[in-house]
């Protein structure tokens, strides 16, 4: 099979040198990578953390792909995509929720009641010396539904899901949903707390998969759905 997985994190710019982003390193889905390379698989890995795939520097059929911004991924997954050839899609990348919609200073710090006047200071490098800064978030596009749609994507696609403060039975059945959302075939769940133990992987039906077996557990799971496919 010919592979395509995202990993890591996504920058979203506030100035030139600030960014907004979160705690991910992008190893769960490079140790995807890995294992489905090892398993004789050609593996495209976009990645904002490419020092996860050193071991694979100058393998033919593992192929580096590097990004940092949100920008940056959307434009990479929109040019390979399309054009890959790929059979399936592990898309593990922790994407931003929200671009940067504006940078504003406060005439006086919010004392909770009273909404200070706000204006624009957007600029290569924010001052530092504004009572306050606000920063303006607005909803950034899922690229993990551009898959299926935008980019007509027909092979495997796994989607991963992360929530904070659920239940196991919550994280399923969000889990369930967030994969028919998308049109995946599989989806890795799990929670903030318990991410370095188990992930339920699966849809409709779940299963719960120890950490270190879910890059395995993932590969083959794909292998399955894509050699059913072709069978059918």
């Amino acid at each position: 099979m010919n592979l395509l997985v995202t990993a890591g994190n996504t920058h979203t710019p506030i100035d030139r040198v600030r960014v907004i982003t979160n705690i991910f390193t992008g190893r769960t889905g490079a140790n995807i990578a890995a294992a489905a390379f090892d398993r004789g698989h050609r593996v495209t890995l976009l990645t904002s953390h490419p020092d996860t795939a050193v071991r694979f520097r100058g393998e033919p059929h593992f192929r580096v792909v590097p990004y940092r911004t949100f920008d940056d991924l959307h434009r990479r997954m929109a040019d390979l995509i399309p054009a890959g050839g790929f059979d399936a899609i592990v898309h593990s990348a922790a994407v931003s929720d929200y671009h940067c919609g504006g940078v504003y200073a406060a005439d006086a710090p919010f004392d909770g009641r009273t909404l200070p006047t706000l204006a624009d200071v957007s600029a290569g490098k924010v001052k530092s010396s504004f009572p306050e800064v606000w920063v303006r978030l607005t909803p950034a596009p899922k690229l993990v539904d551009k898959v299926r749609t935008e980019w007509g994507f027909r092979g495997v696609l796994v989607k991963f899901k992360l929530e904070v403060g659920v239940s196991e039975d919550e994280l399923r059945a969000t889990a369930e949903r967030s994969r028919l959302h998308s049109h995946a075939d599989l989806m890795s769940a799990n929670t903030l707390d318990e991410a370095g133990e188990w992930a339920l992987v699966g849809g409709p039906e779940y299963i719960k998969v120890p950490r270190a077996a879910l890059a395995g557990h993932i590969v083959e799971q794909v292998e399955k759905k894509r050699f059913t496919a072709e069978g059918a």
